[in-house]
């Protein structure tokens, strides 16, 4: 009984106990230094690395964005085949809209007056011929053109190859025109219109900034000295900033970067918050390895002659691709962070 009383009793006394820290002063120089300069360290380290450099008290949104494109300029072109031609917007830019990208045609070989109908194969490892022994009726091959009809046909003087089911004259495997044909694609402009967000702020903004009006948009043109904020673009420009020049590229086409970077700091004026353009070529150009280079696709243009026959004009198109590609950052002060620095060095002191 006594024992039960006696716990009870010394844990009440603890209960009740208050108890302070007993502070020591240490009046020595070298001591006094060293706790100063341990001290400066740690802030040095808070305020310069945590928060200056790294911003940690800061909190960070990625970029939400959309991108629209708006192609204008004239070509004209004089050949053989198509004569004195104006090529418009509807003409060179194929489709007329992309998602956060744009293809301008500068360069083309053209097929006319295809019909279905029976022609020999284009010379090429496995469709040469001596007889029809050595053509199969109803062959086909991802390298031909068509269906095999199982004759072999004279292609020229010197050369036989089977005979195909297809879209004649075919489509002669050749290098495209040097210079190009739409040269003047290179003064052609684009308007890039940029739409971002950052949701974790509600925080919208656009490219076309808002001292940009109607009148200006008509007559600018960018120009990173002059006019840095312009979201007009003329191509060449584009390609010369990304040390290429324009008409080499157009000739076999390519694929260029146009990168939108939106760095922005929520805690500055939001009229801090503009885009930085940069521009680059993303397609490989290996002056080694320039097998296939460029870019370029097929398409067709559809007609009905006077015979009701259906005829076609097929195109070999090259040209530039031109990929938007926006990415950034925004951040903004932590309304909940507090920084506590409390740094308190012991010293072991021998008694």
């Amino acid at each position: 009984m006594m024992k039960t009383r006696g716990c009870c009793a010394s844990i009440c006394q603890c209960f009740f106990e208050y108890s302070t820290p007993k502070i020591l002063v240490i009046r020595s120089f070298k001591v006094g230094t060293l706790n100063r300069i341990t001290q400066a360290l740690v802030i040095a380290y808070v305020i310069g690395y945590v928060c200056v450099l790294n911003k940690g008290y800061q909190d960070t949104d990625a970029v939400l964005s959309s991108v629209t494109t708006k192609v204008k300029g004239i070509a004209l072109t004089n050949t053989s085949d198509l004569g004195l031609r104006i090529w418009d917007v509807a003409d060179y830019v194929i489709p007329p809209q992309e998602e956060n990208s744009f293809f301008v045609l500068t360069n083309l070989l053209i097929t006319l007056n295809q019909t279905q109908s029976h022609c020999p194969e284009v010379p090429k490892t496995g469709f040469d011929c001596t007889s029809d022994r050595d053509c199969k009726a109803g062959s086909r091959d991802t390298r031909g053109n068509g269906v095999q009809t199982g004759k072999c046909v004279k292609y020229s003087a010197v050369d036989k190859t089977c005979e195909v089911l297809a879209w004649c004259p075919l489509e002669l495997d050749k290098e495209p025109p040097n210079p190009p044909m739409l040269a003047d694609a290179e003064n052609f402009t684009v308007l890039i219109k940029n739409s971002i967000r950052y949701p974790k702020f509600n925080f919208n903004k656009r490219n076309i900034l808002p001292y940009v009006n109607k009148t200006y948009l008509e007559q600018c043109v960018f120009n990173r000295i002059t006019d840095p904020d312009c979201p007009i673009f003329r191509l060449k420009d584009m390609v010369t900033e990304a040390n290429e020049d324009f008409q080499t590229m157009a000739v076999h086409g390519g694929v260029m970067g146009v990168q939108i970077r939106w760095e922005c700091d929520l805690d500055m004026p939001s009229s801090w918050c503009v885009p930085r353009y940069t521009f680059r070529r993303l397609d490989n150009k290996d002056p080694v390895n320039n097998v296939a280079p460029g870019y370029n696709f097929r398409f067709a243009k559809y007609y009905k002659n006077g015979n009701n026959e259906e005829t076609r004009t097929l195109i070999k198109g090259f040209g530039i691709r031109f990929d938007v590609i926006v990415f950034g950052q925004v951040s903004f002060h932590r309304n909940n962070l507090i920084i506590i620095l409390d740094y308190s060095p012991v010293f072991s002191i021998p008694l």
